[in-house]
């Protein structure tokens, strides 16, 4: 899928349910750095106003989130489409980062400054490690969540093979057609010639519900009546 930008594949505007990879991390190194800022600087306002533009790239999309903004006009068309991946991990660590910009606001204004500043430097810490390695412990703690409302022994113990096409024990995964790491397990299931059916989310999004797909890839080894055995991803 393109949209008429070189090097484009997911519309960063349109393709909600993904997002490149990159433009996360330019909010949280932009994020983490103003709150580290605002620490140095004793500037209370800046904690608040980080919060607000945090809500409100929630509320309203990716248009008015202004670091995302800048990389998906300014940065990505000059260094190209980064890895593309699930875009609710990421978010629900913009909603972690929210929460706790908006306690420290909170307590500025009770004038419990030490707490304040605490909250503000988790967030600092927590968006700049995630900014520099990768590891963003929102997404973590979504993945962590997602595992128990999704499809596990004691949730889903069962895949419908009528649902599936699965005609055999295999693995079944679920997958989005722009999702970057989707497209490395499906070249690895081909590469172990295991037996596999892909479930697109895009197109059935009703076997996404019902079986709590949370993340993709979602990829899980089944019997030949459909009994889940185990989960390889995530």
């Amino acid at each position: 899928m393109t949209n008429g930008m070189t090097g484009r594949q997911a519309d960063p505007y349109r393709d909600l349910d993904v997002i490149d990879s990159r433009g996360p991390r330019t909010n949280q190194a932009v994020i983490g750095t103003l709150a580290l800022v605002a620490f140095l600087a004793g500037w209370e306002w800046l904690p608040a106003l980080l919060a607000l533009q945090l809500a409100v790239g929630l509320a309203l999309g990716r248009r008015f989130c202004l670091p995302c903004l800048a990389y998906f006009e300014l940065i990505q068309p000059r260094f190209g489409e980064g890895p593309i991946e699930d875009s609710r991990p990421p978010r629900f660590a913009n909603l972690v980062g929210l929460v706790f910009l908006g306690g420290a606001t909170l307590a500025f204004l009770l004038g419990v400054a030490p707490v304040g500043w605490t909250l503000t430097l988790i967030v600092a810490a927590l968006a700049l490690l995630a900014a520099a390695t990768g590891l963003c412990a929102g997404c973590e703690v979504y993945k962590l969540t997602a595992r128990l409302r999704g499809i596990a022994a004691k949730h889903v113990p069962r895949i419908d093979p009528g649902d599936v096409g699965l005609t055999s024990a295999g693995v079944v995964q679920f997958t989005h057609p722009l999702c970057a790491d989707c497209i490395e397990w499906e070249r690895r299931l081909e590469r172990e010639g295991r037996s596999h059916v892909s479930i697109d989310v895009s197109r059935s999004p009703e076997l996404a519900r019902k079986y709590g797909i949370a993340v993709v890839p979602t990829v899980v080894e089944v019997s030949g009546d459909g009994t889940v055995l185990g989960r390889l991803a995530p």
